[in-house]
């Protein structure tokens, strides 16, 4: 994701490293922390793959330098959004890192194919814990800390699944509205 986040930003424009690193650290926030350690390798590995361009910016001297996306660079972004990976779409932060550039994929029935997926993902049933192959609701937890989390999650996937329908224009009409009090839980339900 650190690499689709370089990309990214790098087709909204050139940009000098320390803007760049900028930019990812803020993005990805207290969760993911960025260290030099792991975006400069990064962005020679783009470099070296020809997705990148490192040019010396004359006006701050030899050792800064600024980087731009070149069209292979552009063509390997739109196509990590375009197809993300399984756990791309699953995972809370890496999705977060696609939603942040996901309005670059040009065509919107693309954009709506991965938040069909993401969607899909959040309608099934899940839960952090299970009794056997059964997933757990909050109400049927007794710690108080994993009966957290189950409420947390619970709030987020439901916020997150009316944005998702209201964007792809599903409104209640979702698949969501004919539910029966006999499917499987999803995070976000309440006990019955």
């Amino acid at each position: 994701m650190l690499e689709l986040a370089i990309l990214g930003f790098l087709a909204e424009g050139p940009l000098r490293g320390h803007e760049l690193r900028r930019r990812v650290a803020q993005l990805t926030g207290y969760a993911r922390p960025v260290s030099d350690g792991t975006l400069y390798p990064a962005i020679n590995r783009l470099a070296k793959t020809g997705l990148l361009e490192r040019r010396t910016d004359p006006g701050a001297g030899a050792a800064r330098y600024v980087l731009s996306l070149t069209a292979d660079g552009r063509a390997e972004m739109l196509e990590r959004l375009r197809k993300p990976a399984d756990h791309e779409i699953t995972d809370f932060s890496r999705f977060f890192t696609i939603l942040a550039f996901l309005s670059l994929l040009p065509d919107i029935a693309d954009q709506h194919a991965v938040l069909r997926r993401r969607l899909d993902f959040l309608q099934a049933p899940a839960s952090f814990f299970y009794d056997g192959d059964e997933p757990l609701r909050a109400e049927q937890v007794t710690d108080p800390y994993r009966r957290g989390m189950l409420l947390t999650a619970r709030a987020t996937s439901r916020a997150e699944r009316a944005w998702l329908r209201d964007l792809l224009g599903e409104g209640e009409a979702g698949p969501d509205a004919a539910r029966t009090r006999n499917d499987p839980p999803t995070l976000e339900e309440p006990a019955d």
